[in-house]
Parts: structure tokens; sequence; C-alpha cells
């Protein structure tokens, strides 16, 4: 949840110094910062296994089958259903969120 929150954090004070700063964002800017978190962990997943959260925190996505690295559509699958939020704090019996369940991932220490 931490890397979470750097992730999340990181994408609000993009926005923010975009918009010329925390007090000058407009309340409709929160949709810009959903996309561009969504556009992160999609991107950072597919390429690198890892967010800027995870690099931080010393973890990195892999495969839940064979522990190789993630297709670019697992990567588009968790990032999607990470960015509902429901997904992300509903467990299964293993410990892993549904959106690493439905992708077929799970995170490990790098």
């Amino acid at each position: 949840m931490s890397a979470l929150m750097v992730d999340w954090l990181a994408c609000y004070f993009i926005v923010a110094a975009s918009a010329g700063g925390i007090g000058q964002m407009a309340p409709n800017r929160s949709w810009t910062v959903l996309a561009l978190f969504f556009a992160e962990i999609a991107i950072l997943s597919a390429l690198q296994g890892a967010t800027l959260g995870h690099r931080i925190f010393g973890v990195k996505i892999i495969r839940f089958a064979d522990g190789g690295t993630i297709t670019p559509l697992q990567a588009l699958i968790r990032s999607a259903l990470l960015v509902t939020v429901i997904f992300a704090i509903t467990f299964d019996e293993n410990g892993r969120g549904l959106h690493e369940r439905f992708s077929g991932t799970v995170l490990t220490r790098s």
C-alpha cells in the first residue's frame, strides 16, 4: 500500500505542478490525476515490471503461474482493476488482491 501511495502522490504533484501549484488546482483535476496514475502504473508495469513506488520499496510484479515477466495485457488488466480500488482492497485466500488474481500477477520482493 505504501508503494501505491508513492505512485498516487507522484501523479498528484505532477498535475499540481502543471496547474501552477496545489492551491491553483481546479476541482475537476482529480480525473487528470487518476488518468495519469493509470498511465503510470500501466506503462511502467508493462515495461519494467515495477512502478516508481515498487522500485522504492523493493518489490516487482511477476506472473503468478511461472514467475516470469508480465505481458502488456496483464499490466493493462491489473492497472484497470487497480484504479477501481475495490479489486485492490479485496483479497483471495493467497493474500493476493483480486486485481492480481484476475490479471495472473503477484507482487514479490526484488
